[in-house]
Formats: structure tokens, sequence, C-alpha cells
């Protein structure tokens, strides 16, 4: 079985996301989100609707550099303050018996040169230094499925699933055990890796 991973080493969470936001915000304005959030409270917003249409409409800022204002004026979600263990552990602790699945390709990202681990409340997301390629999520009660970006016909372990227009995870493994997780599965992950570099 494999080792569970440091994810704290490994792994990112929404604390990424938070920066990216920030940094873009600065990119964009030539000002921090301190800046922006002092400004905003001293045009008197209230709340996160009068915040968005206030940076849109009066400073043409729009999109994830709003979110960084939003997030240090009113708060940040509760979820988006937790730590990559906490996250994985909130995923798996009424299926414990999951768990070893995610471990696994845990253990295969964390030990792959050019794959990021980022965890979320939910899921898992790989990504190569270019873009997301698979995504883990505790689908079931009985099962964990890796959801791929991959160009491969379809085969009875790698299943096409419908999705809708514009998603590229058309291509989807169910497994029901850390043993799953063996060659065949890896290969596909690293197949992704190599055509989402």
């Amino acid at each position: 079985m494999a080792e569970t991973p440091d994810l704290k080493a490994a792994a990112n969470t929404w604390q990424t996301m938070v920066d990216s936001n920030q940094a873009l915000l600065l990119r964009k304005t030539g000002h921090d989100v301190g800046w922006w959030a002092e400004k905003g409270r001293e045009a008197g917003l209230r709340n996160d609707a009068e915040l968005r249409a206030w940076m849109r409409d009066e400073h043409g800022i729009t999109g994830y550099a709003q979110y960084a204002v939003s997030w240090e004026m009113f708060g940040y979600p509760e979820f988006m303050l937790r730590d990559a263990d906490e996250l994985i552990d909130g995923q798996y602790v009424n299926h414990p018996e999951l768990r070893p699945i995610a471990d696994a390709l845990l253990a295969w990202a964390a030990n792959t040169e050019g794959v990021g681990i980022q965890m979320r409340k939910g899921y898992i997301s790989l990504h190569s230094p270019r873009r997301k390629f698979a995504q883990v999520t505790r689908s079931t009660n009985t099962s964990v499925d890796v959801a791929l970006r991959l160009d491969a016909p379809a085969t009875s372990r790698l299943e096409a699933i419908k999705v809708r227009e514009g998603d590229f995870f058309d291509r989807r493994i169910r497994l029901k055990s850390a043993e799953e997780v063996d060659d065949e599965v890896l290969g596909y992950l690293n197949q992704a890796l190599h055509q989402n570099s």
C-alpha cells in the first residue's frame, strides 16, 4: 500500500489561489489588496455585491481580482482556511475505507516530476506546469473517480463519459480499492500529464 504523502509539503490549498488573485490585482491595478480594501471601506461598501459593482463600474476591475478584495473585506469561507491535511481528511471522514485509494494516487503525484497537487474541499486537482490534467473525487460511497483530460480510446477501465460542452475531462477511471491503482492506471495518469504539459 502506498505511503501517505506529506501533503503540507506536496500540496497547494486555496492559499495558492488567494495569492494568485492578489498578485493579479496588483498587476492589473498597481495597488495591493490592502489598499483596495481600505478604499472600499472608505466608500462605505457593505457587502460583496456592492464591492463587485463598485470595482467593475467605477474602476473597470472584474473577475478573479475582485475576489481578493472581497475576501479581505468580508472574510474568507471557512473551508479556504484549512490546510491540505484537513481538506483531505474532510473528504474521507465518512468513508475511511476509500482513503487508501486517494493516498495511492497522491503518492504517485507527489513523486512524479512536473505534477502539482491542489487540494480542494471536495476533490483533489492534479496539474502539469501548463494546466489541470486530472481530478480525484470520492464519487460514491464505494468508489473514487479519476477524471482525466486525455485523448485516448475508451477501454474497459478508461470510460468515456458525457460532459457538458467545453469540459475536456471526458475520460474516467472508477476505483474501488487501492490495489486497483496499478501500472495501467498510473500509465493513464502519466499519459494525461504528458499530453497536458
